[in-house]
């Protein structure tokens, strides 16, 4: 065919297919929310909207009533239900819970957490948590916990700031809170502290691995199942950064694990000697895939969570003011080094405000903005949707928090009174299904406690220490990833509080 009849054929069938592509919008896209179009489904829309997806997800749950049923192309596994209905989640998360698996759909995704806590189900699941649960439960390892959050913000966290603030420097909160919640995580799994969080701010080949597979993982939920399929055979892409982060994890871990091996003794209160203390030689992958679980949780969650709550206090300095007046009334101050003030961990605990402040930054900006689940048999879910075995759904925690009809008129306001009782000055209860931060249901983060004194004593040693401003013209936006970092870090100028 010579080049002006294939040219004029081209431009037929495109012709074609956008005017039968307009009359279908004109006949269906108005009474609908998303338009689904013939073939492609709402995929468009997605692709359209994924820089911005958490954003973009908020809005059309809100126009479309807190659920949509999403449609991707034909015969590519993409149909969801997208949800952030309360009713639906506890239906989906207690209720009904044997019926909404993680799934093998969820497992292939997140392959790279192989068959660890956050990816089993049944009896593989329970037994998992059972001695997670036990191990975490006990005064020792609590002890432990508090003792290494403390010495970690002591002898790591206040020096660097210190050093950063001296110096004039602009540094990236986020970076420095990821390198402490490393160490820390490090520490109560290995029993050994890297040392990332220093002043030469050394390169963590881990981190890196870390941050790259959370972002090819967040890829397989945007792409066809067939699309990212193909890449992941013909290692390409997304997929070939996954494949290199997955070898650099490994290497990692399987060094780790052979060191505690080596150097197997009853008085370490780490976990990972925990769980060789109490099995046999034949469950390496067992323990990696334990340990890598643990790492995911207690690094980036952790660091998430306190990356986005000091960007609230910047823009919201009379919550920070009125943490600092409730440590100054209510807590024994510890003169260390260089004249920077610690706190003991049992006094912080009993802090209402800060508690509450953690609370309603972890609501607005909840670490795994998004919570997917399989369907083993059919059912109608409180907002009267139908799901099966082929049904998806997609929980947008994210969104939850943004909704009016959930949290109330205020609910995009960072306001941790809402948290506060008017009448007893308490904190107040809100149900897990509401605030699905730590998940809910049987599968209620184990660590939630661990993560919460954490954070306290980082908080209430910077606030104490430390003016943090974010410089001027920074631009704060969610990265495309599992967990809801910060696409450009948060640069900030660190000043000593006089």
């Amino acid at each position: 065919m010579a080049f002006p009849e294939l040219f004029f054929s081209i431009a037929c069938f495109l012709y074609v297919l956008f005017y039968c592509c307009y009359y279908y919008y004109k006949a269906n896209g108005k009474s609908s929310i998303l338009t689904n179009w013939p073939v492609v489904g709402m995929f468009p829309a997605l692709l359209a909207n994924v820089h911005h997806c958490h954003e973009w997800c908020t809005t059309v749950l809100s126009k479309a009533g807190c659920n949509l049923e999403f449609h991707g192309p034909i015969c590519c596994g993409m149909e969801l239900l997208v949800t952030c209905d309360p009713a639906n989640v506890r239906h989906i998360f207690a209720g009904a819970f044997a019926n909404y698996p993680k799934g093998d759909e969820f497992l292939e995704i997140f392959d790279i957490l192989g068959d660890g806590i956050f990816n089993s189900d049944d009896e593989t699941w329970r037994s998992q948590r059972t001695k997670a649960q036990l191990l975490m439960a006990q005064p020792r390892f609590r002890a432990f916990v508090a003792e290494c959050s403390r010495r970690k913000v002591t002898e790591g966290l206040l020096p660097l700031l210190s050093h950063v603030a001296a110096k004039g420097l602009v540094v990236d909160l986020q970076d420095v809170f990821l390198r402490l919640t490393f160490d820390t995580t490090s520490t109560l799994v290995f029993g050994v502290d890297p040392g990332c969080l220093s002043v030469e701010f050394p390169t963590i080949p881990f981190a890196k691995a870390m941050d790259d597979a959370m972002a090819a993982v967040f890829f397989r939920h945007i792409a066809p199942p067939p699309w990212w399929k193909l890449l992941r055979k013909l290692n390409l892409g997304e997929e070939k950064k996954l494949a290199a982060s997955k070898r650099v994890i490994d290497e990692f871990i399987v060094e780790h694990i052979a060191k505690t091996k080596a150097e197997k003794s009853k008085s370490r209160s780490d976990l990972l000697s925990s769980y060789v203390d109490q099995d046999n030689d034949n469950f390496d992958k067992f323990l990696r895939d334990t340990v890598v679980n643990l790492l995911l949780a207690g690094r980036d969650t952790t660091g998430s969570g306190l990356t986005w709550l000091f960007w609230m206090l910047s823009k919201n300095p009379q919550v920070e003011r009125k943490i600092l007046n409730e440590l100054e009334a209510n807590c024994t101050t510890t003169d260390i080094d260089a004249g920077m003030t610690t706190f003991r961990t049992e006094e912080l605990g009993k802090l209402t405000y800060l508690h509450a402040a953690i609370c309603e930054s972890l609501r607005l900006y909840p670490p795994v903005p998004f919570e997917q689940k399989g369907v083993l048999r059919p059912d109608v879910l409180p907002s009267g949707h139908e799901v099966g075995p082929s049904s998806r759904i997609l929980v947008s925690t994210f969104s939850m928090a943004r909704m009016e009809g959930v949290w109330g008129e205020d609910c995009l306001d960072f306001k941790p009174e809402r948290w506060i009782s008017e009448s007893t000055g308490r904190l107040k209860y809100e149900p897990s299904y509401k605030f699905l931060s730590f998940n809910s249901g049987p599968r209620t983060c184990l660590g939630k406690e661990m993560a919460f004194t954490q954070m306290k004593a980082v908080v209430a040693a910077m606030v104490y220490n430390f003016q943090v401003e974010v410089e001027e013209g920074h631009v704060v936006e969610p990265k495309l990833s599992i967990i809801l970092h910060m696409k450009n870090g948060l640069r900030v100028r660190i000043k000593r509080r006089v």
